[in-house]
């Protein structure tokens, strides 16, 4: 029955890989502004960085998700109906749970980027100022390289996490994997046995993911030594 139904699975595993690394890009361009934010010396800014990161916690993920989804093609209409400059705007699921999960992973890669910049020793910052280096030179010579080791470790729970989460936008309805092998299941009365396909397909997805972070992680400890 997997192999006869082995085409939705495999569109709905392309569609739930896209809409991870789509989530995981916008919600490092969010961490590392929230990081910057948050280690700021402007109090509006940092305050600002602040009630973005415990607001994202405060609320579950499923809520964000119903509130983006429903809520933002709602007040878009709105918006449009009051300047007269658009009609009714109908958001993509797609769309709606890329920028759900971005969103609220941008919160966790800004905890996990700001503890990696703090790590690094400030005087090394200092050095480089001293010799003359531009903020954007001491950002890609200095702190990225070494933010990207001290961060890879949370970041790579955050993103394995992000994989998981992706089962959540099915629920907005989303033909992603879990919605494909559940509309499979449901019509051939074999839930059980679609669902089980769907959590060896997950494992499939982590494993590599797993691969990968590691071979990257050797790569930015290259000449560090091991305590």
């Amino acid at each position: 029955m997997i192999i006869e139904y082995r085409q939705i699975l495999i569109e709905g595993t392309i569609v739930t890989i896209s809409l991870a690394v789509l989530s995981l890009l916008l919600s490092i361009v969010l961490g590392l502004m929230g990081a910057f934010a948050k280690l700021s010396q402007i109090r509006g800014i940092r305050r600002a960085g602040s009630i973005y990161t415990t607001f994202v916690r405060s609320v579950p993920d499923l809520v964000l998700m119903m509130l983006i989804f429903f809520g933002g093609q709602t007040l878009v209409s709105q918006l449009g109906a009051l300047t007269g400059l658009w009609g009714y705007v109908e958001i993509n699921q797609f769309v709606a749970g890329t920028l759900t999960l971005g969103f609220i992973f941008g919160a966790y890669m800004t905890e996990t980027f700001r503890g990696a910049i703090l790590a690094i020793p400030t005087g090394q910052i200092e050095a480089g100022k001293a010799i003359g280096m531009s903020p954007g030179q001491i950002f890609r010579i200095v702190t990225w390289p070494q933010m990207v080791r001290f961060a890879l470790p949370s970041f790579t729970n955050n993103w394995l996490v992000l994989v998981k989460s992706t089962a959540l936008v099915s629920v907005i309805g989303l033909h992603d994997l879990v919605w494909n092998a559940f509309s499979a299941g449901r019509s051939t009365h074999q839930l059980f046995t679609f669902m089980i396909a769907v959590l060896v397909i997950y494992l499939i997805i982590t494993g590599v993911s797993d691969l990968i972070l590691r071979w990257i992680d050797r790569r930015y400890s290259a000449g560090v030594r091991r305590a």
